[in-house]
């Protein structure tokens, strides 16, 4: 019987409770290294064909849930098909970009869950502001904050007086007052528009947390929180002291390629392929999704499976011209002298002819003496 590789070993040790007897984990053994021996697949199986097959049948008939809710309507994140297609073209930006983010402990316990959410949260000027009054006569913005939630962020009036220097630079005086700021115009000739789009300028400015997570919610898993956020930045998330860098994803699979390399990207791509699959009630084994995942990013890059991503390096014409874009196929073929050597399937089914796939294995060649 075949040896199980140190994967499963470490796995059955988790799992087997220690109070079994030697007698009882043998037979635990014995029978995973039984279904471990019948579930190989045999020596040059067409592995690729039957992967096609496998995630393309129930992929046909899942259901189009665009969207589903987790918790609150801001954080909503794309299932089903549409995100099937998302990852498997490799789009740059996905359409609800999300990051579930660990913790360290105390804090994945439940200390200061809710300032660790807010201190990554991407705050404007504008989620402070209680009243922006703009004065016509005197040419002056006259701004009142919520203290409340600048003490939850961990913000003070003379930190919120130097971003605004250094936004509005010399064009505006500023003074502290008791209920909040006073911008005065240096210029008596400023006009009202300036005035205006000053004030819509000033609510913009980001004042603390991570650019680009737009929303986080803290949820209890087990016996740990973990955030979720809207919106992604890998990069600067793992910047944070209490942050579990190990765990914490985000489902960008360009920006995880950019981070962390292209076998974390590949797993992104498993991870998220299989999850939305799951999430329809479909079984599609995680090895077929794994080759699909190792040819997107085969050369280093994460290419999507389209018609200028791995497609193109079809050395196949008939390959490349039977996926879309035919006739601009065949002219560029043709124009440059290409030759198929119909090695493939694509092209052997197009012309009506048996497809070279079988047993995948080397033959051998030898001279006979009679």
């Amino acid at each position: 019987m075949t040896e199980l590789n140190l994967k499963i070993k470490k796995e059955l040790e988790r799992l087997i409770p220690s109070n079994f007897s030697k007698a009882k984990t043998k037979a635990v053994y014995d029978r995973v290294e039984k279904e471990f021996e019948e579930m190989k697949i045999e020596p040059g199986e067409s592995v690729g064909l039957v992967s096609a097959e496998s995630i393309g049948e129930p992929g046909t008939q899942m259901t189009l849930n665009t969207f589903h809710f987790a918790g609150v309507a801001e954080m909503n994140v794309t299932v089903g098909l549409p995100r099937i297609i998302e990852i498997l073209d490799a789009r740059k930006v996905p359409s609800t970009p999300m990051m579930e983010i660990y913790l360290k402990k105390p804090y994945s316990e439940g200390k200061d869950i809710k300032k660790i959410a807010m201190q990554l949260k991407e705050t404007k000027l504008d989620e402070l502001i209680e009243e922006i009054i703009i004065n016509i006569i005197d040419l002056s913005i006259n701004i009142s904050f919520n203290t409340e939630k600048m003490e939850l962020i961990g913000i003070t009036q003379a930190k919120m007086i130097k971003m605004l220097e250094k936004s509005c630079k010399t064009a505006f005086s500023i003074e502290k007052r008791d209920d909040g700021i006073l911008m005065k115009s240096k210029n008596k000739d400023e006009s009202l528009n300036i005035l205006y789009k000053t004030k819509e300028k000033i609510k913009g400015l980001v004042v603390c947390g991570v650019p680009g997570i737009e929303q986080v919610l803290p949820v209890k898993r087990n016996d740990e929180f973990v955030i979720m956020t809207s919106g992604t930045n890998l990069k600067k998330v793992m910047d944070f002291e209490f942050v579990d860098n190990t765990r914490t994803i985000s489902n960008d699979i360009h920006e995880v390629h950019a981070v962390l390399g292209t076998e974390a990207a590949r797993q992104t791509i498993i991870n998220e392929v299989f999850k939305v699959i799951e999430n329809q009630g479909l079984n599609v084994d995680i090895r077929h999704i794994m080759l699909v995942a190792d040819l997107m990013v085969i050369s280093g890059e994460v290419k999507g499976v389209t018609r200028s991503g791995v497609i193109s390096n079809k050395a196949s014409v008939l390959a490349r011209a039977s996926f879309e874009t035919p006739i601009k196929h065949i002219i560029d073929a043709a124009l440059t002298g290409e030759t198929d050597v119909l090695a493939s399937v694509v092209e052997n089914v197009m012309l009506n002819q048996p497809v070279p796939v079988g047993t995948g294995l080397p033959g051998l060649v030898t001279k006979f003496k009679f």
